[in-house]
């Protein structure tokens, strides 16, 4: 399911991957609307195991780096675990700088970080 926040949400299984569309995400309105989508996933449909796929963002924001710290501690709160794969090395420098490389997962491709939820794809 395509998203009007430029997300693809889909299952694998028992895993909810959202794989993001946009090459950055820097619009607040933008973020937002990706805020609610993921906390929606999460809030509503109790998505325990999610996978995010960055490998076509190049541009993140301050405040969509916060969306994914609040994601992280919601899935927390439900026993569940956030995961990101795909995530480009000068995307990554922006992760280790605000040490949230030591807050997530990071796997190189989507396969990987099924398989460390779990998930034989």
């Amino acid at each position: 399911m395509e998203t009007d926040s430029g997300l693809i949400v889909y299952q694998i299984q028992d895993a909810t991957v959202v794989t993001f569309q946009k090459t950055s995400v820097l619009d607040t309105l933008e973020v937002e609307q990706i805020g609610d989508t993921l906390y929606d996933l999460v809030d509503k449909r109790h998505c325990t195991k999610l996978v995010l796929d960055f490998s076509k963002v190049q541009l993140l924001s301050s405040s969509a780096l916060g969306v994914l710290i609040t994601l992280r501690s919601k899935a927390a709160a439900i026993k569940g675990k956030a995961v990101i794969c795909g995530i480009r090395d000068d995307l990554m420098k922006a992760f280790k700088i605000t040490r949230l490389d030591k807050m997530f997962e990071f796997y190189d491709s989507e396969a990987k970080a099924l398989a460390s939820l779990g998930i034989k794809s």
